[in-house]
């Protein structure tokens, strides 16, 4: 007989626990989950438990979310049955319960990402395809052609043509409706930006969608109107209120969204991220990860990005990565919590496998020389048979090693040792010869980390030194 659980959780956590339970199958059938009338789990307290639980309690154990802080003997006197403290995450309960892990479904989403490639008018047809291919690895839907102020594109229509044959969606982006007729003729898919006073550079029934503008700059009247022109034209469109940079409007641009939405129920709408993350000096991935949590309330299935600045260099994987993140949250209705760690690039939830006090116990109880390196709130350690030192910084852990004449080792040491120290500062999870994990932050780097811990095993074992991390 399957064992009889009670999972207690809050409104928010209730759909998600309850996907969680149907996922594991069979076995979770005799498992009830009872939701205690608190919004957020953590918030529930042993006096709310007490009185908001139903007696008799039929069940072999009740499972609290982790941040709860109740008396789990006190309950379990109370109820007669046996109170546990589960895992502060949903989705590490199953792996608590035994059942293993079940990883969230990110292969849904409905925003669709126009990559633009700013300076297009400046390079050649070739570097454009090259440029698109690469944009599209990193999940752009939609190639946006720029056209710079002042600057000829005379070869737009040849882009827009090798575009396409490569099999992407194009768009052109230009303050010039004589480009915009030329993308259209080209047979770009989407035009960027148009508004009341130049949209008939579209034939009616057009396939060409336009990504509609206010014009003055701000006013959503004028917004709705070359809407309502569209659509009697027989023209699908797209509706941007246009996001300013911070200090330059940036609050009454987002106002603008939600009110276009509310005059707009039905709208299809476009942000153009790029204003913040390339403008302001902070990692992308939160900026990001901010906006499309404002487009995944808003419905806004558009995104402009750009990626120019070298602090913006993974800017559409951050938004490929993004909106998985929040369709999944979305449809659990959930927070945006426990479902990847693509945008924890500089900071780990769970930084440390191990307390000071573990480590200190394995460092005792070792029983061979090899050199083994964790991390913890106190810093790094490197330890060994008869052998423990602690430090926060590498280089001081050096005149220790006796490693002076043994450069493969030393070279090996030295790279580890530097590693957990950059994980040790900045927070992250470190595992001895594997890669750090800064998330979609890398690309060929993470693999290049990879082959260099391939590289220095290899050393190690070319020496002799073959023990590896969970060697005992």
């Amino acid at each position: 007989m399957s064992e009889r659980l009670l999972l207690l959780t809050g409104h928010l956590a209730l759909p998600r626990l309850e996907r969680m339970a149907a996922s594991i199958g069979e076995e979770a059938k005799s498992w009830r989950i009872h939701d205690i009338g608190v919004k957020v789990a953590a918030l529930m307290t042993q006096e709310i438990i007490s009185r908001r639980l139903p007696r008799p309690v039929e069940a072999d154990r009740v499972i609290l979310p982790g941040r709860c802080r109740a008396d789990l003997e006190v309950l379990s006197q109370e109820f007669g049955v046996r109170f546990e403290r589960g895992p502060e995450e949903i989705v590490d309960l199953p792996a608590y319960l035994g059942k293993g892990g079940v990883r969230p479904d990110l292969s849904r989403y409905d925003m669709r990402i126009f990559a633009e490639i700013v300076d297009a008018s400046k390079m050649s047809v070739e570097a454009i395809v090259e440029r698109a291919r690469s944009y599209a690895k990193g999940g752009a839907d939609v190639i946006d052609l720029g056209c710079l102020p002042d600057t000829p594109f005379p070869h737009l229509e040849d882009s827009v043509a090798a575009l396409k044959g490569a099999g992407f969606a194009v768009s052109v982006d230009s303050a010039l409706s004589a480009e915009l007729a030329r993308g259209a003729q080209a047979g770009a898919d989407y035009l960027l930006s148009l508004d009341e006073t130049n949209l008939d550079i579209l034939p009616p029934g057009s396939p060409v969608i336009p990504i509609l503008v206010a014009k003055p700059h701000g006013d959503l009247d004028s917004l709705q109107r070359a809407a309502r022109l569209a659509h009697a034209r027989g023209l699908r469109c797209i509706l941007d209120p246009i996001l300013d940079p911070i200090h330059f409007g940036f609050a009454e641009s987002v106002a603008r969204y939600v009110e276009l939405r509310r005059r707009e129920p039905e709208a299809d709408m476009m942000m153009g991220t790029g204003n913040l993350t390339e403008l302001t000096d902070a990692d992308s991935s939160g900026v990001t990860a901010t906006l499309l949590g404002l487009c995944s309330e808003l419905d806004i299935r558009n995104l402009l990005t750009v990626q120019v600045s070298p602090h913006t260099r993974r800017t559409v994987e951050e938004h490929d990565a993004a909106r998985r993140m929040m369709y999944a949250a979305r449809a659990d209705r959930s927070l945006p919590k426990g479902y990847s760690d693509a945008m924890l690039q500089v900071h780990d939830k769970r930084p440390y496998s191990a307390t000071p006090l573990e480590i200190a116990e394995l460092a005792r109880d070792l029983r061979d020389a090899n050199f083994r390196i964790e991390t913890s709130e106190d810093g790094i350690h490197i330890y060994a048979r008869g052998f423990h030192q602690l430090a926060q910084d590498a280089m001081s852990l050096f005149s220790h090693l006796g490693v002076e004449h043994d450069a493969a080792h030393a070279f090996y040491l030295g790279a580890e040792l530097m590693k957990a120290e950059i994980a040790f500062r900045l927070g992250k999870r470190y595992r001895q010869d594997e890669p750090l994990d800064f998330g979609v932050a890398v690309g060929l780097l993470q693999q290049d980390m990879t082959r260099f811990a391939e590289i220095g095993h290899t050393l190690r074992k070319y020496h002799g030194r073959t023990a590896d991390a969970d060697d005992t």
